[in-house]
């Protein structure tokens, strides 16, 4: 248990280097992350025998990625980053990944952002794909919380997101401190949870979109529980009480929009 206490001083977040650009274990991460949910969802298609061709998904996974990765970004720049301002007026900077000549990568992601972005490249993949977005998402909506386990996995191996102090046994020491290794919490709770919970009601589902709110409203749920093992962002610090953060408020804001729409898709859709 001693070396896993102290398992940050003999792991390099960096997994190899090529010449000016290094590569980090949390960028081999994200790309798994990304091909695990490709795959399962194309696992689940050929499962449950859905009539929906792997061209369409290809193409539909494309339009969401460029929406997660603008939506992440630019949102944690608007809610997070201490230097919105700065951004605001070199907006071309915001995806710049070198920092006085030095390659650094793209820091400062919000899973929130890239919700907003999935929503809105969704919408414009269905100006084109009308009539096929409604069953496409809920197999989104399956893969998704299977690849996020690779992503919090990424966070832990790149030392962010660090957890909250604490004296239990299987803490990680994080510059002296002991703390909660609060990544592989979320991990487990908003992504593996979710995903069993959510493929083993996918048949029960009474309306297509009915799995990708569900998602919506028990990713909520376990982020806002997950917070509080999470250190909150230093620049920000609780934003209520001593107690809420930003990650929570905007948990319970997302968790009330999804419940809306449940219901409203409840009621407008055509049960099975």
């Amino acid at each position: 248990m001693e070396y896993w206490n102290h398992i940050y001083e003999h792991f390099n977040p960096i997994a190899f280097n090529l010449g000016i650009i290094s590569i980090h274990w949390y960028g081999i991460m994200y790309i798994s992350a990304l091909l695990t949910a490709l795959w399962f969802a194309k696992w689940i298609i050929k499962k449950d025998s859905i009539n929906i061709e792997i061209e369409v998904l290809d193409n539909y996974f494309i339009w969401i990625e460029i929406g997660i990765i603008l939506g992440a970004r630019i949102w944690y720049i608007l809610f997070y980053d201490i230097n919105t301002i700065y951004y605001i007026y070199h907006p071309w900077q915001i995806f710049n990944p070198f920092h006085n000549g030095e390659f650094v990568g793209i820091r400062g992601m919000s899973y929130h952002g890239a919700v907003v972005g999935a929503i809105i490249s969704s919408y414009l993949f269905s100006r084109k794909n009308p009539n096929i977005l409604p069953k496409i998402v809920d197999i989104v909506a399956l893969s998704i919380p299977v690849g996020y386990i690779f992503g919090r996995i990424g966070n832990f191996l790149n030392q962010e997101l660090i957890g909250r102090a604490t004296d239990v046994p299987w803490g990680i020491y994080v510059n002296g401190v002991l703390r909660h290794p609060s990544q592989l919490y979320e991990g487990f709770l908003e992504g593996f949870i979710v995903a069993v919970i959510l493929f083993l009601y996918r048949k029960q589902k009474s309306f297509d979109g009915e799995l990708m709110v569900l998602y919506a409203i028990l990713y909520s749920i376990m982020r806002f529980i997950s917070e509080f093992w999470r250190q909150p962002d230093i620049q920000l610090g609780y934003i209520y009480d001593n107690w809420v953060t930003m990650g929570q408020i905007q948990s319970l804001v997302m968790l009330s929009i999804a419940i809306i729409i449940y219901f409203i898709l409840k009621k407008n859709s055509k049960s099975y």
